[in-house]
């Protein structure tokens, strides 16, 4: 079929393009513009913006401690839409599913998990499965398990531990790697509760700085398009600022990708001994060119904190907000399930909203930076719309900045700041830099020969409105969104790497399985067929070459 999207003002960053022309689309790709043929539909998207489909590179939609979430909290999911049948976990209600509606209304196409330890890949994937419209991805998450520091601990070389990565991204079907806190989880589990960055694991010798030092140059050598993914050491603690930039300087120029990092803005500055760091840390972000970052943005709202940084979590149990929380150890990582309600009236909070926005408007390269809440840890995706208006309207800032208590604010350089965010800004934050971030080279814009995932908004000037509805949305050259409501359903794929290892190392891991477990690595690999109601559930994405 060919589509014409006619006369809307077509950004598109990779390409260099920001004008009002046609954007066309034949069999789910987009081309050039076809000589002498007519088209078998024209949409006129005259007045409109229109832009690839936009990725998310960091939000929280499956796995055990987003399940454990749900059952913590279950008086926010209601069961309010009824569930079509046959989908893999169809008698899980409807959260899932929902998932998916909700970002393709918002325009999102492509979505990563980013944070599933590979023992638990299998259920993460048949969960994903049950998201329609969008495509997924799952980082795996390593750097407390006891492999791992077994190998580190016995003086293994960069070879064993690239294999390793290799087989566990291989078995698990994800896209990249994810290192959270490292080794703390096992320090945690020898009543450790403080850890950071030159701290050593009790029983295995070396430190945090070392476990990131190592996965970071296996996924380096392994070629790995989306560089290691880090969770920090000393999370949501005043002074944190410090363990973020001694992080960054760790990286020795190799790309390194800092999550969530507004959750590592903080100084000690005031009354208060807490204030936002935010332009030292975005001073450091800009003039280190390997470090690419996403934000956590908090918004002001009820939320739940779900993470694998089982020590922080635990440490955060009294702030608790409903007073109930879920702590569970075990291999690995473990995770805490903490309910949080940011408020507007709240001291803490409040630097913490501030020093997000000052991370995204003070960061320079918005092919580094991206958009994140961290969902649900700062705040739901759902809130994007709202972020997105507080980036490109500096009196929109100053209207909530007013509505908050200025001792405050006086801790931040936010008033400080006039930036507004482009729509051409937007659109690489949001496309451009993410695709490249993944190694997405279909993606992420409307060249000729992109997959044909399209956004197209109304051009309102109330930009929360524009985002939380888009126009019409295209996955693949199907028209799935119309108005904000989605029309039609199919279903997305999962991306994953497949890079080159000895398979040697295959052979070693089902050993240490048998031994120490007494059951098979193979229950938890995740197999081409094992989402069996989808065709071509899994798509590879090529590591460099």
């Amino acid at each position: 079929m060919l589509i014409r999207l006619a006369g809307g003002r077509v950004i598109d960053p990779v390409n260099n393009r920001d004008a009002v022309g046609d954007l066309w689309i034949r069999d789910g790709r987009i081309i050039d513009a076809p000589e002498h043929e007519q088209p078998d539909q024209t949409h006129d998207v005259s007045g409109k913006i229109v832009m690839a489909g936009a990725i998310d590179i960091h939000s929280h939609i499956a796995g055990g401690n987003v399940n454990t979430a749900r059952m913590l909290l279950p008086e926010a999911h209601s069961k309010h839409r009824p569930r079509p049948a046959g989908t893999p976990l169809s008698t899980a209600g409807w959260s899932t599913f929902e998932t998916g509606v909700i970002y393709a209304q918002m325009g999102f196409t492509t979505v990563i998990e980013p944070a599933i330890v590979p023992q638990n890949a299998l259920h993460a994937h048949l969960e994903l499965a049950d998201i329609p419209i969008i495509d997924k991805g799952t980082l795996s998450v390593l750097g407390n398990d006891d492999f791992l520091l077994s190998l580190l601990r016995s003086g293994e070389g960069p070879n064993a531990i690239a294999d390793y990565v290799g087989s566990t991204l291989n078995a698990a079907n994800a896209i990249g790697i994810k290192c959270i806190n490292a080794g703390a989880a096992t320090a945690f589990k020898y009543n450790v509760r403080a850890f950071s960055l030159d701290d050593v694991v009790p029983a295995y010798g070396m430190t945090s700085r070392q476990i990131v030092e190592a996965l970071q140059q296996a996924v380096t050598t392994l070629k790995i398009p989306h560089p290691l993914h880090l969770h920090s050491n000393n999370l949501g603690i005043p002074g944190n600022v410090d363990t973020a930039l001694a992080t960054i300087a760790a990286a020795r120029g190799l790309p390194l990708h800092l999550a969530h990092l507004q959750f590592y803005s903080y100084g000690t500055e005031g009354s208060k001994g807490f204030s936002s760091a935010a332009a030292r840390l975005a001073e450091a972000v800009n003039a280190n060119k390997n470090v690419t970052v996403d934000i956590g943005q908090v918004m002001f709202r009820q939320t739940v904190t779900i993470s694998s940084d089982v020590m922080r979590q635990y440490n955060a149990t009294p702030t608790a907000r409903p007073k109930k929380s879920v702590i569970f150890d075990g291999d690995s990582n473990g995770g805490g399930i903490v309910p949080y309600d940011y408020r507007s009236n709240d001291f803490y909070n409040v630097v913490q909203w501030a020093s997000g926005l000052e991370l995204f408007l003070l960061t320079n390269d918005p092919m580094r930076v991206f958009f994140t809440t961290d969902h649900p840890n700062g705040a739901p995706f759902t809130t994007y719309p709202d972020i997105f208006a507080l980036l490109m309207d500096r009196n929109y800032r100053e209207k909530w900045i007013a509505d908050l208590p200025a001792a405050a604010i006086d801790m931040t350089t936010l008033r400080s700041i006039s930036r507004e965010y482009t729509l051409q800004e937007v659109a690489t934050m949001t496309r451009a830099a993410p695709a490249k971030l993944l190694g997405l080279r279909d993606r992420g814009h409307l060249g000729a020969g992109a997959l044909a995932d399209v956004a197209v908004y109304h051009d309102d000037q109330d930009r929360a409105q524009m985002f939380r509805a888009a126009h019409l949305v295209f996955k693949d050259g199907d028209l799935v969104v119309r108005e904000g409501h989605v029309i039609h359903y199919r279903w997305g794929r999962a991306l994953k790497v497949n890079p080159g290892y000895d398979t040697a190392m295959d052979r070693r891991l089902s050993g240490y399985f048998d031994d120490l477990y007494g059951i098979s690595r193979d229950v938890f690999k995740v197999r081409p067929h094992a989402v069996t109601e989808r065709e071509h559930a899994f798509e590879e994405v090529a590591c460099a070459q």
